[in-house]
């Protein structure tokens, strides 16, 4: 019982700090000391036996894993991003698109270029670093509050093209694994679903955007803010090479190098800016440190949240959760839905509930006789909901350290976007199922 008060309160604990503005790399070990002393966790590998769960060893395992599997891709996403900005590409692509499409459009701009890019099979992490440039150079022009850029580049990157059929991203291929599915896995009613999520998320965004510059609400500059180059700006369409060296790099090496097919396709996306646009650099140089330092940020609060994930998974009520959300009666389609949305959001991951909850959801359902397709659909459509909770890895990185907003001011339409509209896709998915749609 005292387990479970820790869990939840933990979790809580984590959630208000993160709302109120703690540093992240203070919160997350303080929330995770919670939850081991109301567990009777063991504070320090030296009071256990090796390979027992304690405090700090489960906290840092998080932590340092988080790091060794993602430093160089966050570092390289960063980097990328700030020689995008410094050279003017970003500038340039996005007054070519305020002149295309003009200013009301934006938003779609920003939103498409995170869709494409991940659906290429680009990191989550990566397409923020690097559209965010851009996103602060059309909501500047286009005057709307820089609050809902979070919103934005959320939107695009983890709602209908996250865990869309065909989707590269890993919450579309860790069902492959347990159900014996395709990528492709009940793709009639995954496109109704990417679609309702797409057009009812961007009226919903606009719709918030709107009310807000009604409200007098404007575009606020920052000091650490790029200054406008009004002079020559390359190429637009040169600028937009990089991205596609990036988006290109990404899909042919993706099935090959997997996680490290980002590393060669930032790379290429550094070394095609500084040489379409090397004459327009301030200096390329300090573009370079700057990205560094925001990529140490990045990953250290990002890390600080998987490490209280680490400590949680570990105590007895993770366990009892577990077991709760995956005996859950009535049809497999709900219980799995619910089960991996509900342990992806204790996780704050939403490859985290799909690796929890499908080794034991899975043998069980497929021996009843469910339909693995679509299955696989509505576990990975849930697992992309309760994970965008304010404690999430992506949120916070991108809320935080990208973005250098708080959640305060940002996360209510980061969480319209990225918990309610897939939740209502989640459930269109089952109904569509339940009517023999796809199946």
């Amino acid at each position: 019982m005292l387990s479970m008060v820790g869990l939840i309160g933990g979790l809580i604990l984590l959630i208000v700090l993160t709302m109120r503005g703690m540093n992240l790399l203070v919160a997350g070990p303080l929330c995770a000391l919670f939850v081991a002393l109301f567990s009777g966790m063991p504070l320090f590998p030296q009071l256990v036996q090796e390979g027992e769960a304690n405090l700090v060893g489960n906290y840092m395992a998080g932590f340092s894993g988080f790091v060794a599997s993602w430093y160089l891709m966050f570092l390289l996403g960063a980097i990328f991003g700030k020689v995008m900005e410094d050279s003017g590409a970003a500038d340039s692509v996005s007054k070519w698109v305020v002149d295309k499409l003009g200013m009301k459009r934006a938003v779609l701009a920003i939103v498409a270029a995170c869709a494409v890019l991940t659906y290429g099979g680009v990191s989550l992490f990566v397409v923020a670093f690097s559209v965010y440039p851009m996103a602060v150079s059309l909501f500047k022009q286009a005057n709307l509050p820089r609050r809902f850029i979070p919103a934005t580049l959320a939107f695009g990157s983890v709602t209908f093209t996250m865990t869309s059929a065909g989707s590269p991203e890993i919450q579309n291929w860790i069902p492959i694994e347990y159900l014996g599915t395709t990528p492709y896995a009940g793709w009639e009613v995954s496109i109704i679903v990417a679609l309702f999520m797409m057009f009812f998320g961007y009226w919903w965004l606009t719709k918030m955007i709107r009310k807000a510059v009604e409200r007098g609400e404007t575009f606020e500059m920052r000091e650490d803010d790029p200054e406008t180059n009004n002079g020559a700006l390359p190429n637009p369409l040169l600028s937009m090479l990089p991205l596609v060296v990036v988006l290109a790099f990404s899909f042919v090496f993706h099935n090959s190098l997997k996680q490290s097919a980002l590393i060669i396709a930032l790379l290429g996306g550094i070394v095609a800016t500084y040489i379409v646009n090397r004459k327009y650099f301030h200096s390329f140089w300090t573009a370079v440190s700057a990205g560094t330092v925001g990529a140490l940020i990045a990953i250290g609060n990002t890390a600080a949240v998987v490490g209280f994930g680490g400590v949680a998974k570990a105590v007895p009520a993770f366990q009892t959760a577990v077991d709760l959300m995956t005996s859950i009666p009535g049809s497999p389609l709900i219980g799995g839905a619910i089960a991996v949305s509900v342990i992806a959001g204790l996780t704050g991951s939403a490859s985290g509930g799909q690796a929890i909850a499908l080794p034991i959801l899975a043998p069980h359902y497929v021996e009843l006789g469910v339909n693995t397709e679509a299955l696989h659909r509505v576990v990975s459509i849930s697992s992309g909901a309760l994970d965008s909770l304010p404690h999430n890895g992506y949120v916070v990185t991108t809320v935080r350290a990208i973005c250098g907003e708080t959640h305060q001011d940002a996360y209510n339409a980061v969480g319209a976007l990225t918990v309610i509209v897939p939740l209502m896709g989640v459930a269109l998915a089952i109904i569509l199922f339940s009517l023999g749609i796809g199946i």
